[in-house]
């Protein structure tokens, strides 16, 4: 019997029989039904992974005709930055970066934000930030999103002014924890809805929130509240892209219009976000590293699709370095990436990436 060279979650190399596969995609597809109660792949779809994941082609694309657009979170790191979204460090800055973006790599959109990518840090140089915007918008053609995470995590301390409730609920101080989590949301709210009116009035096309819920509930929350802010007061639409797959109860009894947060899944996300007023979703499937990339690919794609059959807006899934059925390693292996990005749009239905 044949084998093909393939890849696990961590990047590595690996033999599979077209058997093996094959039960790595239903296995993969099934953990992503199992975990949030939606349909696992028809078995058409799963023909389609082991086709691909079968194949001895470097790379694989979809078919001509479902191409779809691309928006990037991270803005210009990949080439300005030595360390993140391995980066090459080129020499130059972040307006050329952007322009190389649109007239190189041909890229739809692209973002602008600043390396230190959370808004508490980069809320003090929005002016700054600002600059930059509206310089590119005189030399780009492009859509230009700006940028930033919510990352409620550095609302605490040591960072922040609100206590931290990782040092209070191994206290069992929950309500405490529970209060400071509510007071934090608040400030990160008002910081998100400020910075993304500077950018509203620098003439941005859209705003990027990114990773969102990376420190649970709360997070979301804020989110949430910001985005019905920003769609209601302005034309500028807002992305709304999370961190994982789930949402983490760290709060627990927090709701968004009669619905609790905690414990949501990208489909169940997906629905508070359109009500909410965004334009953009972007689910995020988080990866194992242990299994194979069959097995993330077919899982992610069962979250996704859940995501696009009942969506109203574009879903774009975040198909990048440990999400989306790409490995987790410092340099994403194309033959991978093509492969987790061609399975989004064909299997997942995505609208863009």
């Amino acid at each position: 019997m044949s084998k093909t060279v393939t890849r696990m979650g961590d990047g590595s190399s690996v033999v599979r029989s077209r058997d093996e596969i094959r039960r790595e995609v239903v296995e993969g597809s099934e953990a992503a039904a199992v975990k949030a109660k939606i349909p696992a792949l028809e078995e058409n779809e799963v023909d389609y992974l082991v086709d691909m994941f079968a194949s001895p082609m470097r790379m694989w694309s979809v078919e001509r005709g479902h191409e779809a657009v691309m928006t990037k979170d991270g803005g210009t790191n990949t080439l300005i930055s030595s360390r993140l979204s391995s980066g090459i460090a080129a020499p130059i800055g972040r307006e050329t970066a952007v322009r190389l973006f649109e007239r190189a790599f041909a890229f739809d959109s692209m973002e602008v934000g600043h390396i230190d990518y959370s808004v508490k840090p980069s809320k003090f140089i929005v002016s700054v930030e600002q600059e930059h915007m509206e310089l590119l918008q005189h030399t780009t053609v492009f859509p230009l999103f700006y940028g930033f995470m919510p990352n409620l995590g550095l609302y605490y301390r040591p960072d922040g002014q609100f206590e931290n409730p990782s040092d209070l609920l191994p206290l069992g101080k929950i309500d405490a924890a529970r209060r400071t989590q509510e007071e934090a949301l608040e400030a990160c709210h008002d910081d998100v809805v400020w910075q993304s009116r500077m950018f509203a009035e620098t003439g941005a096309d859209a705003i990027n929130y990114d990773t969102v819920a990376s420190t649970g509930d709360a997070e979301f929350l804020a989110t949430l509240r910001a985005t019905r802010t920003i769609s209601s007061e302005t034309d500028m639409p807002v992305e709304v892209s999370m961190a994982a797959e789930m949402v983490l109860g760290f709060h627990g009894e927090l709701e968004y219009e009669g619905t609790r947060l905690a414990g949501l899944w990208p489909h169940q996300q997906m629905k508070l976000v359109e009500r909410a007023g965004a334009a953009i979703f972007g689910p995020v499937v988080n990866n194992n590293s242990k299994k194979s990339c069959a097995w993330n690919v077919a899982r992610a794609a069962t979250f996704v699709k859940a995501c696009t059959a009942e969506a109203t807006i574009p879903i774009h899934p975040n198909v990048g370095n440990g999400v989306g059925g790409v490995p987790m390693f410092e340099v994403s292996p194309l033959d991978m990436v093509s492969r987790a990005s061609a399975a989004m749009i064909e299997i997942g239905k995505a609208d863009g990436l």
